[in-house]
């Protein structure tokens, strides 16, 4: 093990804990931060029994992993560990489900039941510890979407809505398309799901058309309507998607220009972020948004405590539409709260709509993505083998088989540089977007980091000149990760540095189809991005796409995120990873401890 190995293995370690708290951490189920908690609750609490303090642990164990609450009648089976080799948690002296819940019931730290009870930090339902504000939110969250969608908008003008539908959608235009809108005219509260290319943002720019034409029917002043994503960059693209669909609209001068002056937000700035708070907004249950629409995008990103404040800030008058691919990534915080949403979708309400017709990349990457979604890996073994297709079935870590990865990764930072040096700033970026790297760690053999020197190295020996000019040197190109609001960059923008007449160098972004550059020593935090994250390249889309799988044994290696590589290439795809990983993969869906599906559906 090496020195920077055994720090983190140190930090991880919590001092002085003893009995249960001790074996749990050692075996790395639970962290340093899980021990001190359980150990503050349980000293607050006069609490000695060391099962309480371990089922504390665990809850607080949980929404860092991005549940919601831990069963403890299953966490035996599931409970994992981030390590190198595999570790036995079975060899852990796990209590015994009934007795153990039969002790939490009689703690002074846990309140009991669905209803009532005394307000206490921890509270069990059945064999499901949550802490208390996470169960909170998702009663919460259930009981604001059921009275949401309970009542439908009682001035919708049918014949309105009849013309607006057959003239936004003429011809075989998609029949789902045409009922998620409708669905969102007719309901306060609609969902608008499906993978990428699938037409969503198209749909809610007909959707703002439709409801913009009832207000405009009715003589009411055109609704108040916000646009919000979880990122800065989702918000950004939202805006733009909305800006450019709305050019090509059979619709009115006036709905149009609405659609065209539509801004996008995140959803911290429209709920009013406060500084003196990372939990609490402006706008609340006492002071709610102004909007009479709300449509959220990219909502598969959004956590079980965001969603709550943007519940509790929607006016009950106002409707609310999310928008967003259930198969993606979740949160990195607590909740799967999008599929939960749409859970059985088929057998759901007409308000949630799922859109399957797939419009943008080509029908193999399709293919992939629908077997890996549906988890079929016999399927999606088949589709790898097309032409569209480049699949290695090797360990990323075999340099000697890359060859199709270090080409387009070659090809395409030689057409940067060349572009960037004759100052070109549009045919820099729009080279950047043709081919990117992505990995499913960030640190690590098959890694970001890893890959980024990998490519560098690459270019230092095949590009004449390549980095001579130090840090800012022409064709970096530049992934921004912190928001710099004064700016206007956002964590995921990507900009070249390019040469300039003056024989300076710029920083070039491009922001709604015009370029925007700035002096590179105005920038904040920024990497170079040959390579990056799956996570960080949820919403971005490239017309190449090398996704690079870990070992099978990896626990970020799933379902969701192999889906979310996939689909980040329009037009071809180069997949690097061994069959057993890509197995593993699909045989591996996001498993998140959720109530909200079970609150809203019964299942």
């Amino acid at each position: 093990m090496s020195l920077a190995e055994n720090d983190l293995f140190d930090v991880r370690r919590a001092a002085g804990a003893t009995g249960l708290l001790h074996d749990f951490n050692a075996a790395g189920v639970l962290d340093a931060a899980d021990v001190h908690v359980a150990r503050r609750l349980t000293a607050l609490a006069a609490e000695p029994d060391e099962h309480v303090a371990l089922a504390a642990a665990l809850a607080v164990r949980g929404p860092r992993l991005g549940h919601v609450y831990v069963d403890l009648a299953t966490i035996r089976e599931t409970a994992t560990v981030d390590a190198e080799e595999a570790v036995d948690l079975s060899t852990l002296a796990w209590p015994a489900v009934a007795p153990w819940t039969e002790r939490l019931r009689a703690s002074d730290l846990v309140a009991v039941g669905e209803e009532g009870g005394a307000n206490r930090p921890l509270r069990l339902v059945g064999t499901s510890l949550y802490l208390d504000r996470y169960w909170r939110e998702e009663r919460q969250i259930a009981a604001d979407l059921q009275t949401l969608g309970a009542e439908a908008p009682a001035d919708v003008d049918e014949d309105v809505l009849a013309d607006g539908l057959a003239r936004l959608f003429p011809g075989d235009a998609d029949e789902r398309q045409r009922a998620a809108s409708a669905a969102a005219v007719r309901h306060r509260f609609a969902v608008v799901a499906g993978g990428p290319g699938t037409g969503k943002t198209t749909t809610v720019a007909r959707i703002v058309a439709l409801l913009a034409e009832q207000a405009e029917a009715a003589g009411r002043p055109q609704p108040l309507i916000a646009l919000a994503a979880p990122t800065a960059v989702a918000a950004a693209r939202l805006e733009e998607a909305v800006h450019d669909a709305a050019e090509g609209l059979d619709a009115s001068d006036a709905v149009r220009a609405q659609l065209r002056e539509a801004s996008a937000s995140t959803l911290h700035r429209l709920l009013g972020w406060r500084p003196d708070s990372q939990s609490r907004f402006r706008h609340h249950r006492g002071n709610r948004l102004p909007h009479d629409v709300v449509i959220v995008d990219e909502t598969s990103m959004v956590s079980l405590s965001q969603m709550a404040r943007l519940l509790e800030a929607v006016r009950p008058q106002a409707r609310l539409i999310l928008v967003g691919d259930p198969g993606q990534l979740t949160s990195i915080e607590a909740g799967a709260v999008l599929g939960d949403i749409v859970g059985p979708a088929d057998d759901g309400p007409p308000s949630i709509v799922v859109l399957s017709r797939i419009h943008r990349f080509g029908g193999a990457i399709g293919a992939v993505a629908e077997a890996v979604r549906r988890g079929d890996a016999d399927a999606a073994i088949e589709a790898l083998s097309s032409e569209e297709v480049t699949w290695l079935p090797v360990d990323p870590e075999t340099d000697s088989a890359l060859a199709p990865v270090h080409d387009g990764a070659v090809s395409a930072a030689r057409a940067v540089i060349d572009a960037a040096r004759a100052g070109d700033a549009h045919r820099a970026l729009s080279a950047l977007a043709s081919f990117r790297v992505l990995c499913a760690h960030r640190r690590g053999p098959y890694g970001v980091e890893t890959w980024t020197d990998r490519i560098e190295r690459w270019l230092a020996n095949e590009v004449e000149g390549f980095g001579a000019e130090g840090q800012w040197y022409v064709g970096r190109p530049l992934l921004v990760t912190e928001n710099d609001y004064g700016l206007r960059l956002y964590n995921g923008d990507t900009g070249v540095v390019v040469a300039t007449d003056t024989g300076r160098v710029s920083a070039a972004f491009e922001r709604r189809g015009e370029l925007i550059e700035f002096s590179p020593t105005r920038l904040g935090a920024v990497d170079s991005v040959y390579a990056m994250t799956v996570h960080k390249s949820q919403g971005s889309q490239f017309a190449a796409a090398a996704v690079l799988l870990p070992a099978p044994t990896s626990q970020i290696l799933t379902r969701e995120l192999l889906y979310t590589a996939v689909t980040r290439a329009r037009e071809r795809l180069i997949l690097v990873g061994t069959e057993e990983a890509v197995r593993a993969a699909v045989a591996r869906p996001v498993a998140r401890a959720s109530g909200l599906r079970w609150r809203l559906w019964g299942t």
